[in-house]
């Protein structure tokens, strides 16, 4: 199931995507909307909207974003960085959400903004020193994301929360999916209709087993809360106006254009 968070007539609701999204337009998807919140049981309205009516807004109300850096070779390798032996976790703020369609404001304090499109797992429930036969247990759906860089900022300061925390940081979405095997699933990114990254899931150094095992050996993970798992070759600038989308198979595709601040 796909699972959507947006806002109409300035109500903010969750709703179910019906339709074929390989084949479908925005126009012919509709979206059920859901009784409550869908990480726990709930049901479906039967009131249902067009997806092309409505603002996709960031698919999960989390309260942290756990992000795995160099967890691809062939990126770590690109960036002339060492493949760490065990996870790299950083974090992103969830004030750094936003859904897809709405703009990445290009920060004034970097000259060198970067895409990474990234798989996004979703948690499902509330978990600590979850073992490695009991992850996919605490997984709620997969989603695409973008972690964008100020490569720049990157490079200057030890600390990332600058350089990949701003606001906007973090393109999500358009839903989540609840049903999908993430072992082996083609990552594409374009800008510009023009692909710069391409390479699958079954590339990533830790699996995510070995990534969710890692950070909740240290910390308690609630219901969507957000782990990004890393991004393969290919990452590069992005400048205004450009327009950069990920698409991850078996989900879907996340859009977003960067604007001019002000």
């Amino acid at each position: 199931m796909r699972i959507a968070r947006f806002s109409i007539d300035g109500n903010v609701a969750f709703g179910a995507v019906e339709g074929d999204s390989s084949t479908a337009t925005d126009g012919e998807l509709v979206l059920d909307i859901i009784k409550g919140i869908p990480y726990a049981d709930f049901e479906l309205s039967g009131v249902k909207v067009p997806l092309s009516k409505v603002r996709l807004l960031p698919p999960v109300i989390g309260n942290k974003i756990v992000a795995f850096g160099r967890n691809y070779a062939d990126h770590a390798k690109e960036l002339g960085n060492e493949v760490p032996e065990t996870p790299f976790a950083f974090f992103k703020p969830t004030t750094s959400m936003i859904g897809s369609g709405d703009p990445i404001v290009y920060p004034g304090f970097t000259e060198e903004l970067h895409h990474e499109a990234e798989l996004a797992v979703v948690i499902g429930r509330m978990c600590r020193e979850v073992p490695r036969e009991r992850v996919k247990d605490v997984i709620y759906g997969y989603t695409c994301a973008n972690d964008i860089t100020a490569r720049d900022v990157q490079r200057r300061e030890k600390q990332w929360a600058r350089a990949k925390g701003f606001d906007g940081a973090c393109p999500i979405g358009p839903w989540v999916e609840t049903d999908l095997d993430p072992s082996d699933l083609a990552i594409q990114c374009t800008v510009n209709g023009e692909q710069r990254q391409l390479g699958s899931t079954s590339q990533m150094i830790h699996s995510i087993e070995d990534l969710i095992v890692n950070v909740t050996e240290a910390m308690t993970l609630l219901p969507g809360d957000v782990i990004l798992t890393g991004t393969p070759a290919g990452v590069g600038p992005l400048n205004v106006g450009d327009e950069v989308a990920v698409t991850i198979q078996g989900i879907g595709t996340l859009t977003n254009k960067v604007i001019k601040r002000g």
